[in-house]
C-alpha cells in the first residue's frame, strides 16, 4: 500500500475567508433506538457540518463520517435513547476530529412507526416523523433539539358558523349533530431545544399533537371509524391558529419540570380543500415566556 502523506486539506492559505458550515449532507444510516423499553431500528438522513477558517484550505470530510459511523455502530450493539441524543454525541465527535472547529452541527430526520389505536380501539401502524438537531458552538455547553412532526384533520370553525347563519331558520339541525363545514389535512410540528442533560419523549410529543388537532387521522378506518373521525372533527372545530395554541397550552401543562430557558417552535399548516393556498400558524418562544404568557 502507497502511504500518501501530503494533506491538501490541511494546507494553510492567506488572505481567505472564513466559512460557517462545510460538511456533508443525506447520509442514510440506520440506527437502534429504545423509546419507552421498545427497540426500533430507523433509517435516519444525517446531515453534519463544521466551521473552516480562512487560513485552511479545505475541511476533511473523511472525519464527518469517522464521527457518524463510530457512534452509530455503537447503537448497534447498545440502543441509544434516541436520535437526538445519537446527534448530541455525533456533535462531540465532530468538534474532537476537526480540531479547528469552533463550531459543529448534526441534522436528523426519521420516519418512525408505531402502533396507534383508531376510534373504535383497533391498532394500526402509523407513521410519524422525528427530527434531532444538535449545536456545539465555542465553550457554550452542547444544546439538543428533538421534534415530531404528525399529520392530522382539521374542521374549518367558520365555514360552519356561515353555514348555520345562512340557514338559519330553514334548516331544522340536530343539538347533537354539527353544522357541515369544509376540512384540512394539517400538518403539525413540536420542536424543543433543551440543555444536553434534559430528555423529552418523542412518544410523548406524538400523543399531545395528536390531541391537538379537530381529529386525528389513521391509515386504515372502516366505515364505523370513518364516521367516528369525521364527527369528532366537526365537534371540535379548529384553525390553525387554534391548533398552535392548544399544543402550547398542552405543552405548559406537561413538561413543568423543564427549565425556563428550553426553547420551542410549535407550527401548524393546513392544507386547504377549497383554497389552492394553505394556512400556516407558528410560535417560537422559551418554556419561560410561555410560563408568563
Amino acid at each position: 500500500m502507497v502511504n500518501i502523506k501530503s494533506d491538501v486539506q490541511n494546507r494553510r492559505i492567506d488572505g481567505s475567508y472564513l466559512l460557517t458550515r462545510v460538511g456533508v449532507t443525506n447520509v442514510r444510516k440506520p440506527i437502534k433506538v429504545s423509546r419507552t423499553g421498545k427497540v426500533t431500528t430507523l433509517f435516519c438522513n444525517i446531515d453534519v457540518f463544521v466551521d473552516l477558517p480562512p487560513t485552511q484550505k479545505g475541511s476533511h470530510l473523511s472525519r464527518n463520517l469517522e464521527a457518524i459511523n463510530e457512534v452509530i455502530n455503537s447503537t448497534l450493539e447498545t440502543p441509544a435513547q434516541g436520535i437526538e441524543v445519537v446527534a448530541a454525541e455525533i456533535c462531540h465527535k465532530l468538534r474532537q476530529k476537526h480540531e479547528y472547529a469552533t463550531y459543529a452541527e448534526v441534522n436528523m430526520s426519521a420516519e418512525y412507526f408505531t402502533e396507534r389505536p383508531g376510534p373504535s380501539g383497533k391498532k394500526t401502524l402509523e407513521t410519524f416523523k422525528i427530527l434531532a438537531k444538535s449545536v456545539s458552538e465555542g465553550s457554550e455547553p452542547l444544546k439538543k433539539t428533538i421534534g415530531v412532526e404528525v399529520v392530522g384533520m382539521t374542521a374549518c370553525p367558520c365555514a360552519m358558523e356561515t353555514v348555520r347563519e345562512l340557514h338559519k331558520g330553514s334548516i331544522v339541525f340536530a343539538d347533537d349533530l354539527p353544522v357541515i363545514t369544509h376540512n384540512q389535512r394539517n400538518v403539525a410540528t413540536l420542536i424543543v431545544e433543551t440543555p444536553e442533560e434534559c430528555d423529552v419523549e418523542a412518544d410523548e410529543m406524538i400523543d399531545l399533537l395528536e390531541s391537538s388537532f379537530s381529529s386525528s387521522t389513521h391509515e386504515l378506518l372502516k366505515r364505523d371509524d370513518e364516521a367516528a373521525v369525521v364527527l369528532r372533527a366537526h365537534q371540535n372545530p379548529k384553525f390553525v391558529e387554534d391548533v398552535v395554541r392548544t399544543i402550547l397550552m398542552k405543552v405548559v401543562e406537561k413538561y413543568t419540570d423543564l427549565p425556563d430557558s428550553v426553547k420551542l417552535t410549535v407550527r401548524s399548516e393546513s392544507e386547504e380543500s377549497i383554497h389552492k393556498h394553505n394556512a400556516f400558524a407558528e410560535r417560537t418562544a422559551t418554556l419561560g415566556d410561555l410560563r408568563q404568557k
